[in-house]
């Protein structure tokens, strides 16, 4: 919201030597954030206001030129040629004189240009600092309008003195969106006088309404407000004070029927809509849209609408999206001379939803899905009505439509001394009533208890905790004392927090770039993964207000989010890629409903728990993906290509640095490809998976063929053992190479693991160097070979004992997988 500080002023007494650097402070210490300070360009030297008397037409120059005679206030008039052609006799127009200094260092002298002395120059609104428009020269306005004589010094009439300072409003201080709602906080900020510009009588029309009106949901416009004009002069144009308050607030002149609405909206915060009369047929009916409806909106979009959407209709169909933009069909045009006003009052959460669905984010949507004021829709439509009179020479003809179905307000119980105990500052019960009353409130005393009852503009107070916050909030967030609490000593991270830290920095050493992303997911992303569709992964916890409709769920997997990533990367031009996230996620199932606790007490322990029951499961999990080379190419070769025993490796790096031992074997789950999938087992418990995409899932995702990923569920890896350090002997090593035949379909792993435990306590180390198949071993078959290490903490070993233990680890490895030694 900008607020120009002149507009301000004539709403608050601003006290007498009252800075810019004062009027920002107040700003935030009453809980309004100050985003930036617009300051105008300077302008020096004599800049008056002019009088056009004469024009003359030049001819014989290769584009047109005008002559004008102008009036400054000195007696005699100056000519000044300009090339503008949208002022006319009697227009009032901004002069510099000879000796004035305009935005850019721009230097004003008398000169002859055209066969003329030009004794000054006539300035367009670009000239002056106040805008872009280029156009043609700044009219202040047309014999009998309001504005200074002739000579009168031009800056404060222009808006060239005026400070615009803007503010960053929250979401539940919408009445801040108005000039009216400012004026009430500064006036409360600085304990000065203010005038509330809401605060008219709507005169009575009489007469029938001159339009039918029916509200089919009540329920989404709890206040339809509508009056006819007709008279309106077409060509009338918005005065300049109107003009320059709209440029100020970052709002375009467009023609005097659209500039009083927008104007009376940043006024008194209330959004108003004109239609063309004369393009509206028959009745007026507010109701939700029907499927297959369409309407094309005031942006020239033709929008598909949703059963949820609030239309206003006439016979013909939609002529506007309720709250958020008007049809084209209806629109004010050049020649529009009758008109219907609208204000009304609509539900904010579903001006929100229709907002976000047609992605439309309009000034009148950011204030209704704020709540405004529906005291003012009646008020708006007078003032709307007073201005098109004065300066487009419309009447109000028939009576007002005001279908009003709103009840009574509720009214808040809150203990006095409730504000003390929360902010720790002995406010008192004459204090509190007070501040409340300086919000707007209407307070009932009973002792100790208070009966509040909000204002109208102020429909995010509902609860006593909304009305505390404006009791501190008003006496100053200054007042409440800082203390920090102890800081418990000497416990550090946990055991938990530990690991996952360690996770990460593994990954990170290993080369792979970690890469979070947002935790929400869509139908697409899950379709494109090729999940089946009783997968549980598919089973998301929808959220009931999400950032985005395509992706409304919780993730249950941490793929989407950082193959998305991997894509993003890629269409960018890299190449070689190795990412990784590990953060949380959330399966569906069953969920217990969470009770809704009052905010007066501490919930009690049964409270407490429920809450903590119905809070979704979050295991952590830590996925990887890979692209193009795992080894770059260069002078020393051509490097190696990512490959899914990489994406496996990675998965045993994260075991070892949470000080588990991960076992291989082989699996088949979407999204991986069914033959080089690996299931990750910690013990019997599949804790993940690793392996090459599908190719399906690569073209979906729009990857290159054989991209490899891993995923792990931290939460399931067992605490890490207490480390014992190996023992240290001092005696030769005895080093033996065995080469062992096995099914294709036995895992390496399950073949270590009986090797180990054959060879018991001598064994010291034990690695597979090699794999083979081919015809050398038969078809459906493979050859590991593995290096042991033996060695005994007390003597040398002789050849006899390496013997035994070579034998009874091939003894073992026969037994439990069939293995065969390899001659």
């Amino acid at each position: 919201m900008r607020v120009p500080v002149g507009w301000l002023a004539e709403y608050v007494d601003i006290p007498a030597g009252t800075t810019v650097e004062d009027l920002d402070t107040a700003f935030v210490r009453l809980g309004l954030e100050v985003e930036e300070i617009h300051r105008p360009e300077q302008v020096s030297g004599p800049l008056v206001v002019g009088r056009v008397l004469e024009i003359e037409e030049l001819a014989g120059f290769k584009k047109p030129i005008r002559y004008a005679q102008v009036d400054v206030g000195e007696g005699t008039p100056r000519g000044i040629v300009c090339g503008a052609r949208n002022f006319a006799v009697g227009d009032s127009v901004v002069v510099a004189l000879p000796g004035a200094v305009l935005p850019g260092g721009f230097e004003i002298a008398a000169r002859k240009t055209y066969d003329h002395i030009s004794d000054g120059m006539i300035c367009s609104v670009r000239e002056l600092g106040l805008g872009e428009d280029h156009t043609g020269i700044l009219v202040l306005g047309s014999d009998g309008a309001d504005v200074p004589p002739p000579g009168t010094p031009a800056g404060p009439v222009a808006g060239l003195e005026d400070v615009v300072i803007e503010l960053a409003i929250t979401p539940d201080r919408g009445y801040s969106l108005a000039m009216r709602g400012i004026a009430r906080e500064m006036g409360t900020g600085l304990g000065a006088p203010w005038r509330d510009p809401g605060a008219i009588t709507p005169p009575a029309w009489s007469g029938e309404p001159a339009w039918k009106v029916t509200v089919a949901d009540p329920e989404r416009s709890d206040r339809f407000s509508m009056i006819a004009m007709e008279g309106l002069d077409p060509t009338a144009p918005s005065p300049w004070w109107m003009r320059r308050r709209l440029a100020q607030a970052g709002v375009r002149s467009i023609s005097l029927a659209v500039d009083v609405t927008n104007y009376v909206m940043l006024e008194l915060g209330q959004p108003m809509h004109a239609f063309d009369r004369d393009a509206v047929t028959g009745p007026i009916t507010v109701r939700l849209a029907r499927e297959g409806e369409r309407l094309t909106t005031l942006d020239g979009v033709e929008r598909k609408l949703s059963d949820d959407d609030l239309l206003i209709t006439d016979e013909t169909g939609p002529i506007g999206l309720a709250a958020v933009m008007g049809g084209a069909s209806t629109e004010i045009g050049d020649t529009t001379s009758a008109v219907l006003l609208e204000a009304a009052h609509w539900e904010p959460t579903g001006v929100a939803r229709t907002a976000r669905r047609h992605r439309l984010p309009s000034e009148a949507a950011k204030r209704f899905e704020r709540g405004v004021d529906p005291e003012m829709t009646v008020v708006a439509l007078a003032r709307a009505a007073e201005l098109l009179a004065e300066y487009g020479g419309a009447r109000v003809v028939g009576g007002l439509v005001d279908l009003d179905t709103r009840g009574p307000r509720p009214t808040i119980a809150l203990d006095a001394a409730q504000p003390a105990r929360v902010a720790g500052v002995p406010y008192t019960a004459g204090q509190v009533v007070e501040l409340l009353g300086a919000v707007g409130c209407t307070v009932e005393t009973d002792g100790e208890r208070l009966a509040v009852t909000p204002p109208s503009w102020r429909p995010d107070l509902t609860d006593p905790a909304d009305l505390i916050e404006e009791v501190v909030r008003l006496a100053g967030y200054d007042d409440i004392p800082s203390v920090l609490p102890t800081a418990p000593p000497g416990r550090g991270l946990t055991d938990v927090q530990r690991r996952r830290r360690a996770i990460g920095r593994a990954l990170a050493e290993f080369g792979y770039v970690e890469a979070p992303s947002y935790p929400f997911v869509g139908t697409a992303s899950l379709d494109a993964l090729g999940l089946p569709d009783d997968d549980p992964r598919r089973d998301v916890i929808v959220v009931r207000n999400p950032l985005s409709e395509e992706e409304p769920g919780l993730r249950t997997t941490l793929l989407p989010g950082l193959l998305a990533t991997l894509a993003r990367n890629l269409s960018r031009g890299q190449r070689d890629l190795e990412l990784f996230e590990h953060g949380a996620v959330f399966p569906g199932g069953v969920r217990v409903p969470a009770p809704l606790p009052g905010v007066d007490r501490r919930p009690d322990d049964e409270t407490l728990a429920a809450l903590l029951g119905a809070v979704p499961e979050q295991p952590w999990h830590v996925a990887a993906a890979l692209a193009g080379h795992r080894e770059p190419r260069g002078w020393w070769g051509p490097g190696r290509p990512a490959v899914w025993a990489d994406a496996v490796e990675a998965a045993r790096r994260v075991a070892a640095a949470a000080g588990v031992e991960l076992t291989v074997r082989p699996g088949a789950v979407a999204p991986w490809h069914p033959g080089r999938c690996a299931e990750l087992l910690v013990g019997e418990r599949v804790v993940g998976h690793a392996g090459e995409l599908h190719p399906r899932v690569c073209a979906a995702l729009e990857l290159p063929p054989r991209t490899s990923v891993m995923e792990l569920d931290v939460d399931a890896l067992p605490p890490a053992p207490v480390p014992v350090g190996p023992r240290i002997s001092t005696f030769p090593p005895v080093l033996i190479d065995l080469a062992l035949v096995v099914r294709d379909d036995v895992p390496a792993a399950e073949v270590a693991d009986a090797l180990r435990e054959g060879a018991g306590e001598l064994l010291e180390d034990l690695r597979l160097f090699d794999l083979y198949t081919g015809p050398q071993v038969g078809d459906g078959r493979k050859s590991l070979a593995y290096a042991l290490t033996l060695r005994a903490p007390d003597r040398t070993l002789t050849s006899e004992e390496a013997a035994v233990v070579r034998a009874a680890a091939v003894a073992e490895a026969e037994r439990r997988t069939g293995a065969q030694l390899r001659g």
